[in-house]
């Protein structure tokens, strides 16, 4: 049974791409046994409720499972299983019921200043051994791109991810007759009628991504899609993030899991989550750029192609603290 004596929380400003922020939660129990949980570009109260909340809810008390420690927080709830599950000698993936050892990885590129140099990237890509590409749109940046790189690539199986940008339909229809695989994020969160019309209109699987089950209710009631993209770091804890899942399975859904944020940790969550039997697509787990990572081995694909750790307990990956320790902006320790 854990019984936590020390934490610690770091804040990080990651040094490459966007420099983006994101918060790392360390767990020691009483044997030394740590476990290590991370929230990718954290609300902008969760350093506070977590300095503030945190040690009540886990200094001294004994606690049978990660479920019992009613955190609310991403973070906290990662470090809990983490811990567990390394107590246990348990890899994550088989303590939340997955079951692949590997996954087919999706490379996502953003828009270019040209559709030949986009064309140029794709062509990179496909020759490091991917085999689905996912292509970000916006309006304005979406049937030429999308076009050029069918034509060159006729038999690539291809995504598009419009980042919530559009509000009608039309654009989206016409996209369709590219042969895509996926349509993702079409129109905001909240439109769940209009994202039943794309549905109705086009033969690409519709994806929505939610942070909650009541939010993946709406949609299932509407059919208002086909595929839950699937972010474990926003939902606030893992066993949410499994009951996603099994809602999803359950309508006939497929699922995308992605989390490629953050300093390495949330990556590593989302690999476990995307070996869960409904998780069928393509895994995203691309950005930013690697170098933001402070975890032994690195997450992400080789060839196309990611491994899901399971010869090494929890999370399955070792944190460089010196290389944490420089990136951190703010930490506490209680």
């Amino acid at each position: 049974m854990p019984r936590v004596r020390e934490l610690e929380v770091f804040r990080l400003v990651l040094p490459f791409g966007r420099r983006s922020e994101t918060l790392l939660v360390k767990l020691t129990d009483q044997g030394g046994m740590t476990g290590w949980g991370e929230a990718t570009s954290p609300p902008p109260k969760t350093w506070s409720k977590l300095e503030e909340s945190l040690a009540a809810l886990l200094i001294g008390v004994d606690w049978e499972h990660p479920d019992a420690v009613p955190s609310g927080e991403s973070a906290v709830d990662m470090a809990c299983w983490d811990l567990w599950t390394r107590m246990r000698g348990m890899p994550l993936a088989e303590a939340i019921g997955g079951t692949r050892t590997s996954l087919m990885a999706t490379v996502r590129l953003t828009p270019d200043p040209s559709v030949e140099s986009l064309v140029a990237r794709v062509n990179q890509q496909v020759c490091a051994g991917y085999g689905h590409v996912t292509l970000d749109v916006r309006p304005g940046w979406d049937v030429e791109p999308v076009r050029a790189v069918r034509n060159a690539y006729p038999a690539l199986t291809l995504a598009v991810d419009c980042g919530n940008a559009y509000t009608e339909l039309g654009q989206l229809v016409a996209l369709d007759s590219y042969g895509l695989e996926v349509i993702e994020r079409p129109f905001a969160v909240t439109d769940a009628s209009t994202h039943a019309s794309l549905q109705d209109q086009v033969t690409a699987s519709v994806a929505v991504e939610i942070g909650s089950t009541a939010e993946l209710d709406d949609y299932l009631t509407l059919r208002a899609a086909k595929v839950l993209l699937l972010r474990p770091a926003t939902f606030p804890s893992l066993t949410e993030v499994r009951r996603a899942h099994d809602r999803a399975v359950a309508a006939g859904w497929d699922i995308q899991c992605a989390g490629g944020q953050g300093a390495g940790l949330a990556r590593a969550a989302t690999v476990a989550v995307a070996s869960l039997p409904g998780c069928t697509l393509p895994c995203d787990v691309t950005q930013p750029p690697r170098q933001n990572q402070i975890v032994t081995p690195i997450v992400g694909a080789d060839g196309g192609v990611i491994a899901v750790p399971l010869t090494q307990a929890g999370l399955g990956h070792d944190v460089d603290e010196a290389r944490l320790r420089r990136f951190a902006k703010d930490s506490f320790r209680t």
